[in-house]
Parts: structure tokens; C-alpha cells; sequence
């Protein structure tokens, strides 16, 4: 047993992402609780130095974009492959982009919606078909937005949308599945100090590295909470602010 319900060593997780901030800072968390991580990003480069730290613990998987179905088979196949079995995935791959609701290309519409919509969807099918397979649940973690709730700014609207329908998936994942022990949460943070954050100017003059907006540690904190709840629980929605930030 961990310090409260689940312990994570020997866990199996898949992470989209993992590569950023967030999903980076979630994976060592995993990590250093004794778990194993299938880490997923398009950019190779971003994972070496994960796999350097962790060696054997660590399975890096840059199969391709999560757009695309082929690209969720595989990381659950190779986590399968390398550990036996996964336990939980943190849909974590995101993308956003700042502006009034024509300031976007019709391409930037479309990766908005891929990637944070289908690229959610195809993770949790992944994970499903396996978690049933395996006969004993599992967890399926979504990295969401306050966006999602329409709390926030108001030049994001195409963002939002894709927010919003993560948390719904999230809501509809966990009436489907929660009978078969399979929990889904979505966890919904608001400003967090990214690279994926600053790079767009949401935030104005202020940079999110000024201490005023939550860490990645921060976000990477509650999904090991979540994944440690004893079976007996579980959480569907988790919104996280910064004590500086207002709604």
C-alpha cells in the first residue's frame, strides 16, 4: 500500500505527451513511485532524456500523432509487449491556439480538434479493449481545461469547444464503464507554468514563470492521487487553480 490506497509500483501507464511540461512531469511521478511508463510523443528527441534517467522503467513510443487510430493500438500494444499488461492511460496530447473565432486557419481548426478530440477518443478505445481484456479495470486520466467549463478567456472559443468535449467524454466514459470497475476522470486545470502556456500570449504581459500560475508538478500531483484512490472511488472531475487566478 502506498501512503493513501493504491500503490503505483509496478503500475503500468501509458502518457500521451510526455514529452511537454505536463505530461513530462506526470510520467517522472509515475516513475518514482515505482510504476512504469509507456511514454508517447511525436517528437522523439523530447523523451530521450526521460529514457536516459529511467532505463528499463520507461518504454519510449514515438509511433506517430495521435490523430491518427494506428497511433493509440500501438502504444497499448507496446506497453503490453514490454510489461504484460497496462493499468492506466493519461490522455495528456493537446494543442491550442489563441484568438477570436476567425483568427484561426482552417487548418489550426482541424489539429485542435484531431488532436484533442479523436486523439482522446482513440486512447480511451485503446485502453478499453484492453482494460476488458485483462478482466480487472483500469483507469483512463484526461487532461482537460477549465476552458471546457467556459471558464477562462474569452479568445479561445475553438479550444473550449475541444475542452468541453473531453470533460463530456470523461462524463459519458465513466456511466459506461465504471460497472466493469474502469474509472475515467477528467482533470481540469487552469494556468499552468508550460512552454504550451506562454507560447500564444493567453496570458497577456504576465509569463506563466512568474510564479503566479500552478506547476506541472502541480497537475502531475493529482493525477497520482487519482490513480492511487482505492477501488471503492472514484473522481470524475478535478478543477485545479492557482491561488492568483479568479473566475
Amino acid at each position: 500500500m502506498d501512503q493513501y490506497g493504491r500503490s503505483l509500483k509496478d503500475a503500468v501507464v501509458v502518457v500521451t505527451g510526455a514529452g511537454g511540461g505536463i505530461g513530462g512531469a506526470i510520467a517522472r511521478l509515475v516513475l518514482e513511485s515505482g510504476g512504469r511508463v509507456v511514454a508517447g510523443d511525436l517528437r522523439a528527441d523530447a523523451l530521450g532524456q526521460l529514457q536516459q534517467d529511467w532505463d528499463e522503467n520507461v518504454l519510449v513510443v514515438s509511433v506517430g500523432d495521435v490523430r491518427n487510430e494506428s497511433t493509440a493500438d500501438e502504444l497499448i500494444a507496446a506497453g503490453v509487449r514490454a510489461f504484460g499488461r497496462v493499468d492506466s492511460v493519461v490522455a495528456n496530447a493537446a494543442i491550442g491556439f489563441y484568438g477570436g473565432v476567425l483568427d484561426y486557419s482552417a487548418d489550426e481548426v482541424s489539429l485542435m480538434v484531431d488532436v484533442n478530440v479523436k486523439g482522446t477518443v482513440w486512447l480511451a478505445r485503446a485502453a478499453v479493449r484492453q482494460f476488458r481484456a485483462q478482466g480487472d479495470g483500469g483507469d483512463i486520466v484526461i487532461i482537460g481545461s477549465v476552458a471546457g467549463l467556459l471558464i477562462g478567456g474569452g479568445k479561445e472559443a475553438v479550444y473550449a469547444a475541444t475542452k468541453g468535449a473531453q470533460i463530456n467524454l470523461g462524463y459519458a466514459l465513466d456511466r459506461e464503464l465504471r460497472a466493469e470497475g474502469i474509472r475515467a476522470t477528467t482533470i481540469a486545470p487552469a494556468g499552468v507554468n508550460t512552454p504550451f502556456a506562454a507560447a500564444d500570449g493567453r496570458f497577456g504581459d504576465r509569463d506563466p514563470s512568474d510564479g503566479d500560475f500552478m506547476e506541472p508538478a502541480d497537475i502531475a500531483q493529482a493525477v497520482g492521487y487519482t490513480l492511487r484512490q482505492p477501488r471503492r472511488m472514484r473522481t470524475e472531475l478535478w478543477t485545479m487553480w492557482s491561488m492568483s487566478e479568479v473566475h
